[in-house]
């Protein structure tokens, strides 16, 4: 297991979002829209990225039937990078006002299906953590 690096004291807060419910934004978005309009897609679900990887690593440690407290004990504090934003923020309300939208899973399930998609699929996320995936892009884009 390799140490989880973290910025600062993981003070950042970040808007977090389940993926299939951004997906869905972006398609009402695009069929329902105004034209030449922007629609910012946030949760409204904001988390310090401590929290953030302590909660993940709880429900890593539930996953893969660890002792709870295993991941988590792989948690590092690093030098935060210069100039780091200490929040990013998304105000959705158009979106959710003017076309209905709002995000269907509560964070906690988000990130479980997500946890479980990758559980799923290790061999595309070994191919990521290996670079692999670089080959394909040399291979299809850059020798075109």
């Amino acid at each position: 297991m390799k140490p989880i690096p973290i910025y600062g004291k993981g003070e950042n807060v970040r808007d977090w979002l389940y993926v299939v419910d951004h997906a869905r934004a972006i398609d009402m978005i695009f069929h329902t829209g105004r034209d030449g309009e922007t629609y910012n897609i946030g949760g409204n679900n904001e988390w310090t990225n401590i929290d953030l990887i302590r909660k993940l690593c709880e429900v890593m440690d539930g996953k893969l039937n660890r002792e709870p407290g295993t991941s988590a004990s792989l948690i590092t504090f690093v030098k935060d990078r210069a100039g780091h934003d200490m929040r990013y923020a998304i105000d959705s309300s158009k979106l959710m006002n003017e076309l209905g939208w709002e995000p269907s899973l509560q964070f906690e399930e988000g990130i479980e299906k997500t946890v479980d998609w990758y559980l799923a699929n290790e061999e595309w996320l070994n191919n990521v953590v290996s670079g692999d995936y670089q080959k394909y892009y040399d291979d299809m884009y850059d020798k075109r």
